[in-house]
C-alpha cells in the first residue's frame, strides 16, 4: 500500500493545530475494511473539529470528517470485497474513530453502507450526511402526521446551509409548501431552485419574544439551528404540528416554555443522524436514490481540496458556505 495523505488534528500547548501529513499503512486505525477514499464533505462538525472551537474530537492526533465515500480495498468481512462501492456517515466518524479527511482509512464494517447503484461516490458526499439528517427528519415528521396533501406551511431553518438546503430540495421534490428561512437574501434564487415557494428571515423567528404563544403558521419544520429560532418555530407552529430538531448552529440553550406542548400538542421530534440504527439508515439511503436530479445535487456541492479544509472550516461556522462543500480526495476508481 502507497503512502497517502491525510488532514490530522493535535493539540499543542493547548492550541488545535491542523495540518496534511504524509502517512504509511501503518498509521490506519483498527478494522476489518480497508477502503481508498475517494470523497468527504464539510459539515458543521467537521468546522468545529478542524478548528478546535467545540470539543468534538474524543481523542489526539485526529483524522476529522464525518463522512466518507470510496472503494473497499481489503474486507475481512463477508459483507463486503474488493471494489465494492461504500459510504459512512456518523457512527462516530471524524470524533472517535478517524473520519474522512484522509485517502485511505480502515475502518469496521458494520459501519459500511453500500452505495446505491444510482448514485456515484462524489454525488453520495453532495448528499452525506446533511441528506441523510434531512431525509430522517422528514420521515420523522411523515410518522406523525405530515403529508404532501397539507397544502400549509412546513418551514426550514438555516435553509441555505447543508441540512437546509437538502431539506428544501427533499420537501420541495413531495410537493411541499416550503418556506425558506435564512438570513442571505442573496440565497433566494438557490432556494427556489430547490424546491423554495416563500421565505421569511431568520430574525423573525430567531429574536425571542416575551409572548409565551403566537399565532399558529406552521404545519411542520426542519430545524438546523435550535436556540432562539427552536423557541420561535415553537411559539407559531400549528395545532399537533411536529419539529423535526437535528442542530444547534443557533445555540445550545433553549428558552421556551411549555404552553405549545400542552395547548397546541406540538411535537419535538430530535433526529440524530450519527447513531441511528444502521436499518433506518440504510431506508433513507434508498430513500434519496434517485430522488433528486443529478443536476440539482450537484447545484448544492461546491468541490474542494484537502487543503482547503481549514479555511472553509472558519467560513463554514460563520455561516458563509452555501450548500456543500464536497472534498475530493482522489478520482474514483
Amino acid at each position: 500500500m502507497d503512502k497517502f495523505k491525510a488532514l490530522m488534528v493535535d493539540q499543542k500547548d493547548g492550541e488545535t493545530q491542523a495540518t496534511i501529513q504524509e502517512l504509511g499503512p501503518d498509521a490506519l486505525p483498527d478494522g476489518d475494511v480497508t477502503l481508498k477514499v475517494a470523497y468527504s464533505s464539510l459539515n458543521y462538525k467537521d468546522g468545529l473539529a478542524v478548528t478546535g472551537t467545540a470539543k468534538v474530537l474524543r481523542s489526539y492526533p485526529m483524522v476529522p470528517g464525518v463522512d466518507l465515500s470510496g472503494t473497499v480495498v481489503e474486507s475481512d468481512s463477508p459483507k463486503f470485497k474488493a471494489g465494492d462501492r461504500v459510504l459512512i456517515t456518523g457512527y462516530e466518524t471524524g470524533e472517535k474513530h478517524w473520519g474522512g479527511f484522509t485517502q485511505m482509512n480502515r475502518v469496521r464494517s458494520e459501519w459500511v453502507v453500500p452505495v446505491p447503484d444510482g448514485l456515484s461516490l462524489k454525488e453520495a458526499m453532495i448528499l452525506g450526511t446533511a441528506a441523510l439528517t434531512a431525509m430522517l427528519s422528514l420521515m420523522a415528521l411523515e410518522e406523525h402526521g405530515l403529508t404532501p396533501d397539507d397544502q400549509r406551511e412546513v418551514v426550514v431553518t438555516g435553509a441555505a446551509g447543508g441540512v437546509g438546503s437538502m431539506a428544501v430540495a427533499i420537501l420541495g421534490h413531495y410537493g411541499y409548501n416550503v418556506v425558506a428561512s435564512t438570513g442571505r437574501a442573496e440565497t433566494h434564487d438557490y432556494l427556489k431552485s430547490l424546491g423554495a415557494r416563500d421565505f421569511i428571515d431568520r430574525g423573525v423567528l430567531g429574536t425571542p419574544s416575551k409572548r409565551l404563544l403566537e399565532s399558529e403558521r406552521w404545519a411542520g419544520a426542519v430545524d438546523a439551528v435550535g436556540g432562539d429560532t427552536l423557541a420561535g418555530l415553537l411559539r407559531t407552529m400549528a395545532r399537533g404540528a411536529s419539529i423535526a430538531l437535528s442542530g444547534n448552529a443557533g445555540g445550545v440553550p433553549l428558552n421556551t416554555n411549555v404552553l405549545p406542548f400542552i395547548l397546541r400538542g406540538v411535537n419535538l421530534l430530535g433526529i440524530d443522524s450519527n447513531l441511528c440504527p444502521y436499518d433506518l439508515r440504510v431506508k433513507a439511503w434508498n430513500r434519496l436514490n434517485g430522488l433528486l436530479p443529478a443536476e440539482m445535487i450537484e447545484k448544492m456541492g461546491q468541490e474542494a481540496t484537502l487543503e482547503e479544509i481549514p479555511a472553509l472550516s472558519q467560513d463554514i461556522l460563520k455561516g458563509k458556505i452555501r450548500g456543500r462543500v464536497v472534498v475530493n480526495l482522489g478520482k474514483e476508481g
